[in-house]
């Protein structure tokens, strides 16, 4: 869990004794290939860190699969709305490859937190960073074309165009696997 604790430290001032106070809310788990971490229609009473590995948001929309995100390593996946509202989620969470999560429990969490303004501070930049990444996709997809997200991913998250499929990438962007095919080989051939 040092991965962990590098994670926290580079967010917030963390100190040995908060550390402490926040194990009983922490649990490791290896997820398998295309396992759920979250089901649609469960309460997310968790915040997941991708240790090594990485997930995917979806919706599952009359067959179809509607990729939301992508989460790797040093990134915390949740539905935040769940996580905050208590309400079932409306989307899945599934492992891309063998993904080793630590799980944050809601509910030990908050017990921490109630000891601790180090780790009521961390779920609030833990909270605040997943928001903004939110913001940012949504942003991205209100403002510009399948090329110029497409470009964008390309600077920004060069390691997710690395590791995720051509097929998840398209459902990613809202664009049509052939669609994005052709879009890649125009941007080659200029």
């Amino acid at each position: 869990m040092t991965r962990l604790l590098s994670y926290i430290r580079s967010l917030t001032s963390f100190s040995d004794e908060s550390w402490t106070l926040l194990q009983p809310a922490l649990s490791q788990k290896l997820y398998r290939k295309n396992e759920l971490i979250l089901k649609e229609g469960d309460i997310c009473n968790s915040l997941f860190y991708i240790d090594q590995g990485f997930c995917k948001s979806y919706y599952e929309i009359e067959g179809v699969v509607k990729n939301t995100d992508f989460f790797f390593e040093d990134e915390i996946a949740t539905d935040i709305r769940s996580f905050g509202s208590g309400q079932t989620s409306e989307f899945n969470i599934v492992a891309c490859e063998e993904t080793y999560i630590t799980i944050l429990n809601k509910e030990k969490l908050f017990e921490a937190a109630e000891q601790s303004p180090e780790i009521e501070a961390l779920g609030r930049h833990c909270i605040r960073r997943f928001a903004s990444k939110q913001e940012e996709f949504a942003t991205l997809f209100k403002l510009y074309s399948a090329q110029e997200r497409l470009e964008y991913l390309e600077k920004k998250y060069p390691e997710m165009l690395k590791r995720v499929s051509l097929t998840q990438l398209a459902s990613f962007l809202g664009v049509a696997r052939e669609t994005l095919s052709r879009i890649r080989k125009r941007r080659v051939s200029r």
